[in-house]
């Protein structure tokens, strides 16, 4: 919470005792004329028609209402303005508790160690991963720090499509690219992987076993292509910074008899009916558009089957709220799913599914579609290569998950204000520079700070102050853009600061004053940027 939003608090405790009960909008801003005080509001003039009294009057009771050490003084202007003076020693213990803290800055017991099991990118391994996997990884990643951050007993989760057809097409596409390095001719199914890398794994056979394995079945190529590409899979995601505490599977749903039980109980729950040979859920009582197909008039299973009894494998290892992290295209997945929970008898309120935009690629002013170095997809990898692990973690958990982002290349290349990465990371190399400059000052929390007294300064501590409420709202509410936000204004206020202040001056304590803030700051940075994986540099 800022001051603002802690001074709006007070005023509301404040009218409610004056009897209004009902939600009144109560402005509080910043004076023009510095002489009105650091922050005023109007709230006495708004009350006066409802109150029938004298907005003076309304004014002078709120006052005395108004009790906070956040506040030195009140005064009342006519026709009824309410002007704060704040405590500045209040706001200035914030610098001794950041220095005091360091990286612990923020932390609360908010998530008292509820278990949170957190599932994103999950990609089939029959590819590489790609720009959409990459922002669904960023986002992933970035939330379950923060709530581990606030003490969320956090499970980083990836489950692999190991079954199915498209595993089988991945063993048929492996195995024809296969047949014809050993010059036997075989065609490609229409629903193949026609990527270099399925050529790649068939080289890779081939090397390690010349022609030998012609005669294998498609369960032979399936192994072995799985084994490479979830082996890459992850070794993109290390590079990335995102790992995984637990890795599932499809295949083992089924070997430990998940599916027959999942089954057995939809069936028994008076929800499922046969309609065209075909096993139906009743997902429209949960508000679904249509019912469901379980199993098949050819006796296969949809995913749906297999992926409620995931998730209640989930479910039964105790925890207390499932987030899944899904593309654009399970859109419709949420009501259906969430029916299977609920028919299965547990609380579906519990699963949170957040769906994350398409993303675009400008480079030249053009939308990306294609690598220029491959011709294919642009992976992951591709976009490491060309911005940065900073720049592409920072610009895709900068904008809200559940908006379509346009991701220009051009300003994550620059080394200028222009990228918002860069310009943090200045910040934060400033700084460092500035400190590493001044080795034989005492940098550290201080009695008193006696010149920190401008307007730059209160700006930086009611930014500073907003850190742990910054920090609860990303996690309670899921949205980790508003530590990408924050972290950047702070940055700005920063450049602000360092433009018109001195900080090394012949006055030792005013420069150890503003050696405390500039640290304090510091850390802080350092601490936003870590919330959403990022390692800042300390020279640029």
């Amino acid at each position: 919470m800022n001051i603002k939003d802690n001074l709006k608090d007070l005023l509301k405790k404040a009218i409610t005792n004056l009897g209004v009960d009902e939600d009144i909008d109560i402005i509080v801003e910043i004076p023009k004329n510095k002489t009105h005080g650091d922050y005023a509001t109007n709230i006495a003039m708004v009350l006066s028609k409802k109150l029938k009294d004298n907005p003076m009057n309304i004014a002078e009771k709120l006052k005395n209402l108004l009790n906070d050490e956040l506040i030195e003084n009140i005064t009342i202007m006519p026709p009824g303005f309410i002007n704060f003076n704040l405590n500045k020693d209040y706001l200035f213990k914030n610098i001794n508790t950041i220095l005091e803290e360091k990286n612990n800055y923020g932390k609360t017991n908010i998530g008292n160690n509820t278990k949170i099991n957190i599932e994103y990118v999950s990609a089939n391994p029959t590819g590489t991963l790609h720009v959409g996997h990459a922002r669904g990884a960023t986002y992933g990643d970035s939330l379950s720090r923060i709530l581990s951050f606030l003490n969320y007993d956090v499970t980083r989760e990836y489950y692999i499509n190991d079954a199915g057809n498209q595993m089988n097409n991945l063993g048929i596409s492996i195995k024809v690219r296969y047949l014809n390095i050993c010059n036997i001719k075989a065609k490609l199914p229409e629903d193949g992987y026609h990527g270099q890398e399925i050529i790649d794994i068939a080289n890779k056979i081939y090397e390690q076993y010349g022609d030998q394995k012609q005669n294998e079945d498609v369960a032979f190529f399936k192994k072995y292509g799985l084994e490479i590409l979830l082996k890459k899979i992850k070794q993109d995601l290390d590079t990335y910074r995102v790992n995984f505490d637990v890795w599932s599977s499809e295949q083992s749903i089924y070997d430990k008899g998940l599916v027959d039980i999942t089954i057995n109980k939809l069936k028994n729950s008076g929800k499922c009916y046969i309609a065209e040979n075909a096993l139906w859920l009743k997902t429209t009582d949960f508000g679904d558009e249509k019912d469901r197909v379980l199993i098949k008039s050819d006796g296969t299973y949809t995913y749906l089957l297999p992926d409620i009894a995931y998730h209640s494998d989930k479910l039964e290892r105790g925890y207390n709220l499932l987030i899944d992290v899904l593309g654009a295209d399970h859109h419709g997945y949420i009501k259906r799913i969430h029916a299977g929970i609920d028919i299965l008898g547990y609380d579906s309120s519990i699963l949170d599914i957040k769906i994350l935009q398409m993303v675009r690629l400008i480079k030249d002013n053009e939308e990306l579609k294609l690598s220029k170095r491959t011709g294919k997809t642009v992976t992951l990898n591709d976009l490491i290569e060309e911005v940065g692990i900073n720049a592409t973690r920072y610009f895709f958990v900068s904008k809200a998950l559940d908006t379509q982002m346009d991701f220009n290349l051009d300003i994550a290349t620059k080394e200028n204000n222009d990228n918002p990465i860069y310009y943090i990371e200045y910040a934060n190399a400033r700084i460092s520079q500035v400190l590493k400059h001044a080795k034989k000052y005492q940098i550290n929390k201080l009695d008193k700070y006696t010149y920190l007294n401008n307007e730059n300064t209160y700006n930086i501590l009611n930014k500073l102050y907003e850190f742990k409420d910054t920090v609860i709202n990303a996690g309670v509410k899921r949205l980790p853009h508003l530590i990408a936000n924050y972290v950047y204004e702070l940055a700005t206020l920063f450049h602000s600061y360092y433009a018109k202040e001195k900080i090394i001056t012949d006055n030792i304590e005013e420069t150890e004053e503003k050696l405390a803030l500039i640290k304090a700051i510091k850390i802080v940075l350092n601490t936003s940027l870590d919330l959403i994986g990022i390692i800042p540099r300390e020279e640029m």
